[in-house]
């Protein structure tokens, strides 16, 4: 097994601290999510940004993990992108890029399909960046 490095590991135990601070329906409800988001991508990297906010990342930013007085909020970085038969995202549906799932208090949300969209996120992640830049073509070509 691969260890990641020690920034990557000081992320994931701040994670587990904040949510082990919430102490409530919203810390279980972002622990369920963070299973299910490493379940279906073993490989994921858990950072912080953006004030403290957890991000799930692998070959780029897959969600954050947000949480509120009344709900937990997971904004997929690329979700307009991603196909969503099971209509997990249910917030931010009119913008271009983003798409947001919010759960509230006694929300379910089913598990395979979201591990499903999570594993979605991570091909397109991984087919983008297979992709060579404008730049790199050009430097390529004149080699």
């Amino acid at each position: 097994m691969k260890s990641q490095p020690k920034a990557v590991n000081a992320a994931s135990r701040q994670i587990s601290q904040q949510i082990a601070a919430l102490g409530d329906w919203r810390g279980k409800a972002l622990a369920r999510m963070r299973a299910l988001i490493t379940e279906a991508a073993p490989d994921v990297v858990e950072e912080l940004k953006w004030m403290g906010t957890p991000v799930w990342s692998h070959n780029g930013g897959i969600c954050t993990g947000e949480t509120y007085k009344s709900w937990v909020k997971l904004t997929f970085f690329k979700g307009a992108a991603l196909k969503d038969p099971a209509r997990l995202f249910n917030s931010g549906l009119d913008g271009n890029v983003r798409r947001v799932i919010d759960i509230h208090e006694g929300g379910e949300i089913d598990a395979e399909a979201f591990k499903a969209l999570i594993r979605a996120a991570v091909a397109l992640n991984a087919s983008r960046a297979k992709k060579p830049t404008k730049r790199a073509r050009a430097q390529s070509a004149a080699a």
